[in-house]
């Protein structure tokens, strides 16, 4: 009777401790769940910053916003993340008079559209990040120059347009960010546009400067990472137009392709490669410099830093003397090997 007591103890016991351990189970997944549907996990932090800070003007020209989701909490962390990202994605800018600038065009033809929306589950562990890139000219409209304020909200359950704002999901929300846009680039008579200093705001005009002048002016620039100094004296049109495929669709291009043609390869310069113009050199030497009334070289040793040993490069750079300045307008390299 004793042994049968004891047993019923002991199954009751295990029944409550089952039962305590299946309660705690659902309260640690009702959170975990919350977090996922509601965004309202604490230890979930959501920020900003310029991917790419230069200064920015009224123009078409893009303004990349990074945005991070970081996982402090211990558990793992899901959220839908459209295809479309205007339907995960929210940006709220204002003046400093706090008036709320439209939403851009593009934004609002896409979510008033019948379509389906594709989304894929993205899962930040515990301790881990989750960064994409957005123009935010793709969700605001700003054709002015001024201060503005940049707040941004994700949808972890996607954005319903046409919802009420009470029908609308909780959204993560960013701190706020300052944006300043300068007004549109001023340019030569010839149309070429002029570079703003990002310290001052002065704009940058080129000088009667030698060929060696230029080079060591072009390189110190990049060794402070200053890039509108940096590409002050390099004839960009000039240098794009030599490649042999992008010359053929360099003729063919119309007047605003040409330009696009020229952003483009200003952004592929500021991403240096092995041989790249924009590589930064440790130390650099000017060996030789040549020319005449209308064209010069100018030949510098470089000297590249990795962690065992030091690439030794020889560059030579191309000049053209036009408008009474010298450009680069070119340049090749020769590997000396290490030391």
């Amino acid at each position: 009777m004793k042994a049968e007591q004891n047993y019923n103890a002991t199954n009751k016991s295990y029944r409550i401790g089952l039962i305590l351990l299946l309660a705690v189970f659902g309260v640690m997944m009702s959170l975990n769940v919350s977090a996922v549907e509601f965004g309202a996990n604490p230890g979930i932090d959501f920020s900003i910053r310029f991917f790419d800070r230069r200064i920015y003007y009224a123009q078409s020209d893009p303004i990349n916003i990074q945005i991070t989701i970081t996982n402090n909490s211990p558990l793992t962390y899901r959220f839908k993340l459209a295809d479309e990202r205007a339907f995960s994605l929210d940006f709220d800018v204002r003046t400093v008079s706090n008036r709320l600038l439209e939403p851009a065009d593009a934004l609002v033809r896409k979510r008033t559209q019948y379509q389906q929306i594709f989304f894929r589950e993205i899962a930040v562990e515990s301790g881990e990040s989750f960064s994409f890139v957005e123009d935010l000219r793709n969700y605001v409209k700003i054709g002015q120059a001024g201060s503005f304020v940049v707040q941004a909200r994700v949808y972890p359950e996607l954005f319903r347009f046409g919802s009420d704002v009470a029908a609308q999901p909780v959204a993560l929300e960013s701190k706020r960010l300052s944006l300043s846009v300068w007004p549109p680039l001023a340019t030569t008579p010839e149309g070429i546009p002029l570079e703003m200093d990002v310290a001052t705001g002065a704009v940058l005009v080129r000088e009667r400067l030698a060929p060696d002048q230029v080079v060591e002016y072009m390189i110190s620039a990049r060794q402070r990472s200053q890039w509108e100094k940096f590409f002050l004296y390099l004839d960009l049109e000039t240098m794009l137009a030599q490649d042999g495929a992008r010359q053929r669709r360099w003729l063919s291009e119309s007047e605003e392709g040409r330009k696009r043609m020229v952003d483009q390869y200003r952004q592929e310069l500021r991403n240096p490669t092995t041989d790249g113009i924009s590589v930064i050199p440790t130390e650099y030497y000017i060996e030789a410099t040549q020319y005449n009334n209308f064209e010069g070289t100018v030949t510098v040793l470089e000297k590249f830093r990795n962690s065992f040993f030091t690439e030794v490069k020889r560059y030579t750079y191309y000049m053209r003397f036009k408008d009474n300045v010298w450009t680069i307008t070119g340049y090749s390299v020769t590997n000396l090997g290490t030391e």
